[in-house]
């Protein structure tokens, strides 16, 4: 648990690091798939959860057209 009390899941902790060092930059999402692909491309145990990631990213609109 954090100081606040929240819980910390392991995944946190490489979405921290990401912030940590890298919050500051911008990026486009062309470059962000870039690096998924790559990724992937290294780590195929990997294809699923990236998909499933990047297909939320794109569909995070589609949420609010719903509302």
């Amino acid at each position: 648990m954090t100081p606040g009390g929240e819980r910390v899941y392991f995944t946190d902790r490489g979405i921290e690091e990401l912030e940590s060092r890298r919050g500051e930059e911008e990026v486009s999402l062309g470059w962000v798939a870039d690096q998924l692909r790559t990724f992937v491309d290294l780590n195929p145990d990997f294809e699923v959860p990236v998909e499933r990631l990047a297909t939320w990213l794109a569909r995070l609109d589609d949420e609010d057209e719903d509302e």
